[in-house]
């Protein structure tokens, strides 16, 4: 099976700028190949350990479109990703379109990689949902916690772990109170603001998306908050879902109980401790058991994303994993996904 080719083309002068220091941020000028000839793009680095690797991941601008050009270095399946998106928006939450290509860089194999969507403006355009603000959660102190997580003292700011994307600079303001009246109201108090500031549902979808796939990472970092125009209410979608279906972000076996049913982060604790909320999230997760996270609806498109780069796969001599790895990876998702409706099922008769 073919899969597209991205044909970047960079001088040497702008491939020392860009080497020079991979946690820089900086574009360079490059070009992509296309049929219409060279076509001008911005290139940089992306990732957090990532970029000590020897494969490296890119973030391209092409005509003002962003793209993530990711190694998944430590995925031995090179799937994840690809998989995890697809599944939350088989539950209802927003996530990014993915597709594997093949990499030449000035006429150079680079091998496989996963092209992904990036979360911005277009992207909520592309879907017909108003966007007024947008945050990423870039690191661990995005737990809605009053405290760091490292020190355990209180944050010198509440903004800490976020990046504003888009909309005004009052947004960090926004954030920032509303992590206060999370841990400052009570009981009924604490419900009514809760209700009027965040979109619950797409909450506990994104909660049980996180959940079924085992995304420890997810809860404190790896995710987007959004606004609509004219409304006080966040909406979260998520990001970097590679450390998943049984593997963690290094993509060593971490076992099918890792993540617990009732997640991470102090936001889901407090949602949590309201009966309602949690009687709803249990239909959820009921629902995501019976539906989406089954085998008849993901072995299909866990065998079709590694029917797709499989041969690509064999000649990719980038690849930190062993070929021999990645053959037994749809078995090794399988066992997951079938361990993890297990656990999932037993915990929810505690409730």
């Amino acid at each position: 099976m073919s899969l597209p080719v991205r044909h970047i083309v960079i001088d040497d002068r702008q491939q020392l700028l860009l080497r020079k220091d991979v946690w820089s941020d900086t574009f360079v000028e490059a070009f992509l190949r296309t049929e219409r000839g060279l076509e001008p793009i911005q290139l940089r680095y992306r990732g957090g350990h990532t970029r000590d690797y020897p494969k490296k991941s890119y973030e391209i601008v092409h005509k003002g479109i962003t793209y993530h050009l990711n190694a998944e270095y430590d995925d031995p399946s090179m799937i994840r990703n690809a998989l995890s998106f697809r599944f939350f928006r088989w539950i209802g939450v927003p996530s990014p379109e993915t597709k594997h290509v093949l990499i030449r860089w000035n006429n150079e194999h680079q091998g496989v990689y996963l092209e992904i969507e990036a979360v911005d403006r277009r992207f909520f355009r592309k879907r017909g949902i108003p966007m007024k603000s947008l945050l990423y959660a870039v690191n661990d102190r995005a737990n809605f916690s009053l405290k760091d997580p490292d020190s355990m003292r209180r944050k010198s700011s509440l903004f800490s772990g976020y990046r504003l994307m888009a909309g005004p600079v009052s947004e960090r303001k926004r954030l920032t109170a509303f992590i206060t009246n999370l841990h400052t109201r009570r009981a009924a108090r604490l419900s009514a603001y809760l209700q009027s500031r965040l979109d619950i549902d797409n909450y506990l979808r994104w909660l049980a998306g996180a959940v079924f796939t085992g995304n420890y990472d997810g809860f404190d970092q790896n995710y987007a908050l959004f606004r609509k125009p004219g409304s006080e209410r966040y909406g979260i979608i998520p990001w970097d879902y590679e450390g998943t279906w049984g593997r963690n972000c290094y993509g060593k076996s971490c076992g099918s109980d890792l993540v617990r049913i009732s997640g991470y982060n102090d936001l889901t604790a407090k949602l949590l401790s309201d009966r309602a909320v949690r009687l709803r999230y249990k239909k959820i997760l009921q629902q995501g058991l019976k539906e989406a996270f089954t085998l008849n609806r993901l072995l299909p498109e866990i065998r079709r994303l590694h029917d797709s780069i499989y041969p690509h796969m064999y000649a990719d001599r980038s690849r930190k994993w062993p070929f021999a790895l990645f053959e037994t990876e749809p078995e090794f998702i399988q066992r997951y996904i079938q361990e993890r409706r297990t656990i999932i099922r037993q915990e929810i008769k505690k409730w």
